[in-house]
């Protein structure tokens, strides 16, 4: 199974940038930049302080559906669901449940 390690940094103000580690059996497979915006935390993580989880989430989705490998290596959150259109309804369904 991948481990997802996520290290978030920024505020609330200007967003945040989100270094993302996924790991295999101790090795680390592939890193990631992932930039979240105040509004999409507030909108597909609702009372989150940190996008922490959030991210965390959208890369447990993102290796359902392909390799780490294949995951870009930098990118704004929100650019998911231009690949995955189903991506914001199971995201929204994730952190209602």
């Amino acid at each position: 199974m991948i481990a997802v390690a996520v290290r978030c940094d920024g505020n609330g103000d200007d967003g945040w940038t989100c270094s993302v580690v996924l790991r295999e059996h101790g090795l680390d497979l592939s890193t990631h930049r992932v930039h979240v915006g105040p509004d999409d935390l507030a909108r597909h993580a609702p009372g989150a302080n940190d996008p922490t989880g959030l991210v965390k989430a959208s890369f447990e989705f993102l290796l359902k559906r392909e390799p780490p490998q294949s995951i870009l290596r930098s990118f704004d959150l929100m650019e998911i669901g231009r690949y995955f259109p189903e991506y914001e309804a199971e995201i929204l369904r994730r952190s209602r449940a």
